[in-house]
């Protein structure tokens, strides 16, 4: 009996609306991990062209996943060389679900000039989940993950559609080796400096003019976590950024200020506390004894969902590495 060979094909595929460098990764290690895939193809890079030869099935199999890939990079402007392996590696439904786009209203905000900010990580997504089914959500990972970006577009997102009346934002003004003694100016120039991050995620969302009018008229309110002793905050978005460097009064203090019609991101690094040593973070503590109450969500982050330049990622798995050679007893770890 004559088994006839299997016809071989060739098929273009456009990366026009990507960034080919992107897709391709540095030094093409995306591209490679895509022909580690699909041995049995010959695959090149030509411009903003992918030519796959081979059979027809196998050509259509990594079609699926090329376009999946592009999909993601639509949506999001990058993804790291993990995602891209868990996206060509990923074909239970639960693993496509993750990174197909079922939400075509997923941005959370437009700034100025028209950008829209959206989430941009799986995880980052699974933070608005828990933020829209729940009242209180904590929210760790390391910098550079997105979360407090993520928290305040919420934030702006809330008071755009007058869910709340008013954005409190607020940060333990802890020095990290530095004093705020030696800093120039008034107690306000002493302690923006600390705040300057929440100024900047606010600067990419609201235009500056009518940011103005929302800081003067207190409708957006950022101010160190001393100033919220004493206070009731009702109808408002309250966010306490890098609360590591809370301690345990102080966290019970702010997380007893939710009012009525209000809900609170509690974010911070539990890698990255600046108290001194003989202070306990409050957040490892709060973290522990509010895991299963009712209407407080919790979510992880990690270096997958870093966003800014490709060497963080790598940098953060590096001082994590020598952390836990340091510390191997530490309380707390990370669930995989």
């Amino acid at each position: 009996m004559n088994i006839k060979p299997t016809e071989l094909t060739d098929t273009i595929i456009n990366l026009e609306t990507v960034n080919p460098i992107e897709f391709f990764g540095v030094n093409n290690g995306k591209l490679d991990i895509l022909k580690k895939k699909f041995p049995l193809l010959k695959i090149l890079s030509r411009g903003t062209q992918i030519k796959l030869s081979g059979a027809p099935e196998q050509i259509e199999s990594a079609r699926e996943k090329i376009e999946l890939l592009i999909a993601y990079l639509e949506r999001n402007g990058h993804m790291s060389e993990n995602y891209f392996e868990q996206i060509l590696g990923g074909d239970d439904s639960e693993t496509v679900d993750n990174f197909k786009d079922h939400h075509p209203n997923d941005v959370l905000v437009f700034g100025p000039n028209g950008k829209s900010v959206r989430a941009r990580t799986v995880n980052q997504k699974r933070l608005v989940h828990e933020a829209e089914k729940n009242d209180v959500v904590f929210a760790i990972g390391p910098a550079g993950t997105g979360k407090t970006y993520t928290a305040v577009a919420l934030a702006v997102r809330a008071l755009k559609n007058k869910q709340v009346k008013k954005i409190i934002l607020t940060r333990p003004a802890v020095e990290a080796g530095e004093s705020l003694g030696f800093l120039p100016g008034d107690l306000k120039e002493k302690i923006d400096p600390y705040l300057r991050p929440l100024y900047d995620a606010l600067d990419d969302m609201i235009p500056a003019d009518k940011l103005g009018y929302y800081m003067t008229t207190r409708t957006i309110e950022i101010a160190p976590l001393a100033y919220m002793r004493g206070r009731t905050l009702d109808n408002a978005f309250i966010i306490l950024d890098e609360a590591q460097n809370a301690t345990d009064l102080q966290l019970k203090m702010f997380l007893t200020r939710i009012g009525a019609n209000a809900k609170a991101i509690i974010t911070g690094d539990m890698t990255q506390v600046d108290l001194p040593r003989n202070q306990r973070s409050g957040l490892v503590t709060a973290v522990r004894i509010l895991q299963n109450i009712d209407g407080i969500g919790h979510i992880e982050l990690d270096e997958e969902d870093v966003v800014r330049h490709r060497l963080v990622k790598h940098i953060l798995r590096a001082y994590n590495k020598e952390h836990e050679k340091e510390h191997p007893q530490d309380h707390y770890k990370k669930d995989k």
